[in-house]
């Protein structure tokens, strides 16, 4: 750095010019983005067609909006990925920003329709670049004051609208859903044996309970804080894939039998594969007789909680649990990730988190919990990324009732897909009428008849699944009984021609492929 003496004896140093440097870069980056975002609207006005428009690519024939699929050594070679000695400048940073767009999924497509979150929207970038602008830690209050507050009031909200609502009641953001029913876990442990928080598991094999359709979390968080994989038990389902209480029950009265120690619960509000609602109402009462920790693994139909219709019939009984889980990037389009832990006493969450470290934390140890600020010391992170203000953003911006209409019409479009399939043909569908949540789940099967072999049957979903990439849509496969079958997510935003297209393009696809 060029530095030089001044008249009185002070150093003059060059001027900071980062305010225009940020301002060039993201002149040039947003004239890619928003292009990239316009190709999928322009998209959407010939998926009824069954096929999106064709743009010039370097894959096998023309790709669509959606993605320019390649398989991962051909993408090495395209990328042609390096990390350069000298800096590379704004001219390097546009070339990679052009890369990492053409040949990523672009999830603003209607197409995407493959996992249980799809795009954000135009405020959902804005907060994304607002989070980046702040660069801070929202660990503690000191630096991130607005941020905390706005956490706070947004956890006692959602923890309001599934009826947690006693004084004490709210909740912390978590870096996704698996982290959010981990924390849960922990917390549990430690209210009911505060002992383990110091002296570790002393002998006892604690045991967790979860629906055979539950998440995979539920064993990763195990294995993480020591308990195990082989100690969480899957519970039966019924026809409709929710737990059976009576199951639940037999099987914790088992566990205790062998000497072992219950202590949590984790039912499911809408399953990752065929969305269903365990019975809340029906297993609270078992939580209660065992002085077992209820927790509800929300991640995915929780965001139901803001339609009164459909929350009613869904949610009953949620305000029983313990500790809830909710990922509004999921269902309502909140920017990945954003997900909270909700508890109706956060007086727990505190004792079972908080430990000394008086060079980061300065909470009074006399101070009500509603008086924390430093909300660090109620989770197992200390780096804390402020994904509530994406949310709180995205309430404030469309207001309450937009999320109420994006719940409503998702279950409509995928009642409107579930009719669709069920007078083809062609197709088998394996969902309820009505569906349970947003996903519709089906097998090809000509003429109605699907054939004996089941490994048969999961070879021909998994490559019709993946021929219609090629035409602008995106869906996912699921292990069943009978071999897997079709997965295929819907939100509020996705266009009824946009599921005649995917329909029309499924067919269409198994007979090129002679299926």
């Amino acid at each position: 750095m060029t530095v030089k003496e001044t008249l009185n004896g002070h150093r003059q140093e060059p001027p900071l010019k980062r305010a225009e440097e940020v301002q060039e870069l993201l002149t040039a980056v947003q004239e890619l983005i928003v292009p990239f975002i316009r190709a999928a609207d322009e998209d959407a006005d010939v998926k009824h067609t069954g096929h999106g428009l064709a743009i010039p690519g370097r894959g096998e024939g023309p790709r669509t909006a959606l993605v320019e699929q390649h398989p991962p050594a051909e993408l090495k070679s395209l990328l042609k990925l390096n990390i350069p000695e000298k800096r590379g400048g704004k001219e390097e940073l546009i070339s990679l920003v052009e890369k990492v767009l053409q040949y990523s999924v672009n999830t603003w497509d209607q197409g995407f329709m493959d996992k249980l979150y799809a795009s954000t929207d135009a405020v959902g970038l804005v907060a994304e670049l607002l989070l980046a602008t702040l660069n801070t830690n929202a660990h503690v209050y000191q630096v991130s004051p607005v941020l905390t507050l706005v956490e706070k009031h947004t956890t006692k909200y959602l923890a309001n609208l599934f009826g947690l609502d006693s004084e004490h009641s709210g909740g912390i953001s978590q870096p996704g859903g698996s982290a959010s029913n981990s924390t849960a876990m922990v917390i549990a442990r430690n209210t009911l044996y505060p002992e383990t928080k110091t002296d570790g598991l002393g002998g006892r094999r604690f045991t967790i309970f979860t629906s055979e359709h539950g998440h995979y979390s539920l064993e990763k968080a195990a294995q993480i804080i020591g308990l195990g994989s082989k100690n969480v038990i899957s519970v039966p389902v019924d026809a409709s894939g929710r737990l059976i209480p009576t199951e639940l029950e037999r099987l914790v009265k088992e566990s205790k039998s062998r000497g072992e120690t219950p202590f949590f619960i984790n039912a499911t509000a809408g399953t990752t594969v065929h969305g269903s609602f365990d019975p809340f109402e029906a297993i609270s009462p078992i939580a209660k007789a065992h002085n077992l920790w209820l927790h509800i693994d929300g991640s995915w139909g929780g965001s139901v909680v803001f339609n009164p219709t459909y929350r009613a019939s869904r949610l009953a009984g949620s305000h029983l649990a313990d500790s809830i889980t909710i990922n509004p990037h999921k269902m309502l389009g909140a920017p990945v990730t954003c997900s909270f832990l909700l508890g109706r006493d956060l007086r727990q969450f505190w004792s079972a988190m908080t430990l000394p470290a008086g060079y980061l934390f300065h909470n009074s140890p006399s101070a009500s919990v509603n008086d924390i600020y430093d909300l660090a010391d109620l989770t197992p992170h200390c780096g804390r990324r402020a994904d509530s203000l994406k949310f709180f953003l995205a309430l404030s911006y469309h207001g309450a009732q937009h999320f109420s209409d994006l719940v409503a019409t998702g279950y409509q479009n995928a009642e409107y897909l579930l009719a669709l399939l069920d007078d083809h043909p062609d197709f088998l569908t394996i969902s309820p009428d009505p569906v349970p949540c947003h996903q519709v789940c089906f097998y090809l099967a000509r003429g109605g008849l699907l054939g004996e072999d089941a490994e048969e049957n999961g070879r021909v979903t998994a490559a019709v699944a993946h021929g219609v990439i090629a035409r602008g849509f995106m869906i996912d496969f699921a292990p069943g009984e009978r071999g897997k079958f079709f997965r295929v997510v819907v939100n509020g935003k996705t266009r009824r021609g946009t599921l005649d297209g995917l329909v029309k393009a499924l067919a269409e696809v198994a007979a090129e492929l002679g299926f």
